[in-house]
């Protein structure tokens, strides 16, 4: 069982790789997406335009959006390293139900902080998702004693803790949803995440079994 659900193909996960990809490329011929008003107009989280222009598709348009090639490739090999991973643990369509959970989530929940703090801020990107892959690997990891495949809990804090400190050590950062959306996939995980029990348990046999298997 282990070793077939270690080969299945992360289909969703290389689909989600391939709307980021695609869209991006069609942003691109049609203007520049390191443009900041272009962004606005084609989709890019935007506290005034969501609140007094309702335009709600906004949180989830800006989790298939990204700020230049740089910013696209560091999001997507993250993505395509770790994504394929969490949805041979969760299955295809928990993966794609948390995977838009903690995008979407972390962007009302850096909304939600924008707001109180006053501020006005034009975000797009799959950080919040990814982060939130990094949050439900590091639940899943847990409850398998610290290994998921070839992952461990050591390697993906130090890579948790080493993309924060980038972020808040970077200018242009939303880090609100990054530490939202790692929250969110420790939750997610707990939710949706089962152990897969061990087909081959333990069992006692007879002695009459014993000497037939001797024979």
């Amino acid at each position: 069982m282990g070793v077939e659900r270690y080969r299945k193909t992360a289909y969703v996960n290389f689909t989600i790789i391939a709307v980021n990809v695609l869209w991006f490329l069609f942003l691109e011929m049609q203007g520049s997406t390191e443009n900041t008003e272009f962004m606005i107009a084609h989709g890019a989280m935007f506290e005034p335009a969501v609140l007094y222009g309702k335009e709600y598709w906004r949180i989830l348009t800006a989790v298939f959006m990204h700020f230049g090639i740089e910013h696209l490739v560091n999001n997507m090999l993250i993505l395509f390293i770790l994504g394929d991973n969490l949805e041979r643990a969760l299955g295809k369509i928990k993966y794609a139900v948390f995977y838009l959970v903690c995008g979407v989530g972390a962007n009302v929940v850096s909304l939600g902080v924008n707001l109180m703090k006053g501020t006005y801020a034009v975000s797009a990107g799959a950080s919040g998702a990814i982060f939130g892959v990094v949050g439900g690997l590091l639940y899943a990891v847990a409850v398998n004693r610290g290994r998921l495949e070839d992952l461990s809990t050591r390697q993906l804090a130090i890579m948790a803790a080493f993309s924060l400190y980038h972020g808040f050590t970077s200018s242009g950062v939303n880090n609100v949803a990054h530490v939202a959306g790692l929250l969110l996939g420790v939750v997610m995980g707990a939710i949706l995440y089962r152990k897969p029990k061990n087909k081959f348990e333990r069992r006692s046999w007879t002695e009459e079994e014993l000497w037939y298997g001797e024979r």
